[in-house]
Order: structure tokens, then C-alpha cells, then sequence
């Protein structure tokens, strides 16, 4: 332990004689580990925020949405009673829940905002994992007669009210007033029903908007939520079954709808950001490779510049081992003091990249020990024959040596 701690202090000061040659030659090193914790963390930041928009669907959930199977033939809409055929008839299904969006300018308080309106029930809450932070839902009576109340989001809340000023007052959307009845707690990701901001939205019961906005008792699309319990691949294939039979769609004919699993986009796109992350990395990673050959090429200079130094050591009794050592602790000091400060440089990039493309940012300490590892082990690999070499020179020859 003591030789190996010599050993050390010796490749310390000597890669402090040579101060800027020893910072030029990790600058490959540096550069390569920056490059690949950064993009592998900005990637790992960017799964999680999409995955975090998709949250928003809810776990467990289809979305059923009509489709317009062929350029002649009209989009069909859902019914009411294709909903309640589906949430009586397929086992497995816990909500079933239509919905209706349109947009509409809200006003209050002398300001207006323009927002998206969504009719629904508090199954559709249920389905899509909305809860009320202040108030309460709609009631049963409330959705049967369709009357004009709203639940509103926080963005909503923001720009038309004023503050704790919200619950029992009366806005208007369009030429519709209503009262407001509850609030929606703060969610991540974009509206199901439409818009980018899943906060910026109103609520009420889908016989009102179907009433008093759509004009007809058509359903947009539904929410479909699932015991987890049963094969999502069992209630997709009923699903899709009962809505061929129920829509009269022909054997051999294309579907006229869409089922969208929420669990398989979530898979699908986290699937392609870690595709994305992983080649970008091994590109990154080149550079790694070029920074190890210039600690070789470096180290290679370094052992003839000191063959007379190897040799009076050898000539007083060093032994061969212990001079390979030495050459081997320098090259694996210099790597990773490259790669310390390449973690450094990486924390700060990818900080600052979050912050301005709005990212999380998340810390892997597994990454930043394995990219610290790795460097250990290119300086292994990549100063092994420099430190071989060296403790193969011959005295004699190396005290002759000018």
C-alpha cells in the first residue's frame, strides 16, 4: 500500500511539471465524457417528460376515437348507447366515459381568455385520473339535466380570477354563463380533449355542451379505464369486436375507429428516446477512443523524454514492475482527472440545456460513476503498453541515452 501510494504522489507531480501538456492531453477525455453524459442525460430528461405528458391520458386507458375509413364515407360519431354496451358487455372494464370538446372564450371579471370546453362525466374524471382539488364534481342530477355548471383548470384560474375568489362564481362561455363549482388540480401534459396545457380547460356535463355548444348528442370520442388485473390484449381484441358489430362494419372492410392504448405509447416513444440517447452516446463515445490514443501517444513521448531517469532507477535497484507501474498509475491519473472534470462539465450543460428547452433534469449518479470507470479503465487499457515498454529498457542502454 505504501509503494502504491509513492507511486501515485511520483504520476502526481509529475503530470504537475507538465501542467498544460497534461490538460491538452485529457482534452479528448474531457470532451468525450461531457459530450456523453450530457446527451444521455438530456435524453433521460426528455423520456421523462414525454412520459410525463402521457400521464395524462391515465394508466390502464384506451382511447376509443372515431375514423374516417375511406375519403367518401363520413366520419361516424359514438352514441351513448355504444358507450353502455361497452362498460355492460366486455368484463374488465371499470369506467367507460364519452366526451365532447369544442373551444369557447371564457369571460370573468372584465377579462377573457380563449380555452377549450370539455363535456364529460365524473367517470371521464375517474378514466383520466382528474382530481378536485377545491369544490366538488358534478353531481347525478346535474349531469341528467345537463345544467350549467363548470369545473375549471388552474390555467384558467390564473388568467380570468381573481385569487380565492373562484368557487361559486358566475363565467361566461361564449353566450353560456355558468357556475363554477370545483376546481381541477394541477396536471402535467396536454388536454385529451385538445390544446397543449391539460390546466387551460372547463368542464361540465356532456348533456350541456352536447345542448348548448355542439347542438347534437353526438360523442367525440370515449375513455376507456381497465382492471389492471385483466389482458389488455383480451379487452382491446372485445373492444374492437363489439364496435365493428355495433357500427356495421363488414368483414374484410377497415376499421372506422381507433383504439389507442396509453401504456403502448408511453413504451413506443420511451423505447425511441432511449434508441435516440443510446446511438447519440456511442458517437459521443468516439471521442473517448481518440482521447485514449492521445494518452498513449502522450505517455509514449513521456517514457523516452525520462529513459534516462528509467534507467538510473532501474541501475539502483527499481524493479521492473514498480517502473511499469508508475508510467500505468500516470496514465490512469491523467484519465481520470479528465474525466472528473468532464462530469463537471457535463452537470453544468445539462443544467443549463434544461433549463432552456424545459427539461427535467435528472441526476444519475450511476451514469457519472460508470463514465468515471470507464476513464479508470482507458487509462489501464490505453497506458499499458507505454508502462510495458518502459519497464523493459535495458540500464545500460538507457543511462547511454542523451
Amino acid at each position: 500500500m505504501r509503494m502504491f501510494f509513492a507511486t501515485l504522489l511520483l504520476a502526481m507531480r509529475e503530470i504537475r511539471r507538465h501542467l498544460l501538456r497534461s490538460f491538452l492531453t485529457t482534452l479528448g477525455i474531457i470532451i468525450g465524457v461531457a459530450s456523453v453524459v450530457t446527451m444521455v442525460t438530456l435524453g433521460q430528461g426528455l423520456t421523462a417528460n414525454v412520459q410525463d405528458d402521457l400521464a395524462g391520458l391515465g394508466s390502464n386507458v384506451f382511447i376509443v376515437v372515431p375514423r374516417q375509413p375511406d375519403i367518401n364515407v363520413p366520419r361516424q360519431p359514438f352514441k351513448e348507447e355504444d358507450i353502455q354496451a361497452v362498460r355492460n358487455q366486455i368484463a374488465g372494464v371499470e369506467f367507460a366515459a364519452g366526451a365532447v370538446f369544442t373551444n369557447a372564450t371564457a369571460f370573468h371579471n372584465g377579462q377573457d381568455w380563449q380555452t377549450s370546453i370539455n363535456g364529460a362525466s365524473r367517470e371521464f374524471f375517474s378514466a383520466q385520473n382528474i382530481d378536485i382539488g377545491e369544490g366538488r364534481s358534478f353531481t347525478n342530477e346535474e349531469e341528467a339535466r345537463g345544467e350549467s355548471v363548470c369545473i375549471v383548470g388552474t390555467t384558467i384560474v390564473e388568467k380570468i380570477f381573481v385569487e380565492d375568489q373562484v368557487l361559486g362564481e358566475e363565467m361566461r362561455l361564449n353566450d353560456v354563463s355558468c357556475t363554477v363549482i370545483g376546481i381541477a388540480d394541477e396536471r402535467t401534459g396536454a388536454n385529451v380533449g385538445g390544446g397543449n396545457d391539460a390546466n387551460d380547460a372547463v368542464y361540465m356535463p356532456l348533456k350541456t355542451v352536447q345542448r348548448r355548444f355542439v347542438g347534437n348528442d353526438d360523442i367525440q370520442f370515449f375513455v376507456i379505464k381497465y382492471n389492471a388485473d385483466y389482458s389488455t390484449a383480451t379487452i382491446q381484441s372485445q373492444l374492437v369486436d363489439l364496435l365493428r358489430e355495433r357500427r356495421v362494419v363488414q368483414e374484410g372492410e377497415n376499421n372506422n375507429f381507433d383504439v389507442i392504448d396509453s401504456q403502448e405509447i408511453s413504451n413506443t416513444i420511451g423505447g425511441i428516446f432511449q434508441a435516440m440517447t443510446g446511438v447519440v452516446a456511442i458517437i459521443a463515445a468516439i471521442s473517448l477512443v481518440v482521447g485514449g490514443i492521445g494518452i498513449m501517444n502522450i505517455m509514449l513521448v513521456s517514457v523516452t523524454e525520462r529513459t534516462r531517469e528509467i534507467g538510473i532507477r532501474l541501475a539502483i535497484g527499481a524493479l521492473a514492475k514498480e517502473v511499469r507501474l508508475q508510467f500505468l498509475t500516470e496514465a490512469v491519473v491523467l484519465c481520470c482527472f479528465g474525466g472528473l472534470i468532464g462530469i463537471a462539465l457535463a452537470l453544468g450543460l445539462s443544467i443549463l440545456f434544461a433549463s432552456l428547452i424545459d427539461l427535467p433534469f435528472l441526476f444519475n449518479p450511476g451514469l457519472n460513476l460508470m463514465a468515471f470507470a470507464f476513464c479508470a479503465l482507458m487509462g489501464i487499457i490505453f497506458g499499458f503498453y507505454p508502462a510495458y515498454r518502459a519497464s523493459k529498457l535495458d540500464p545500460i542502454d538507457a543511462l547511454r541515452h542523451e
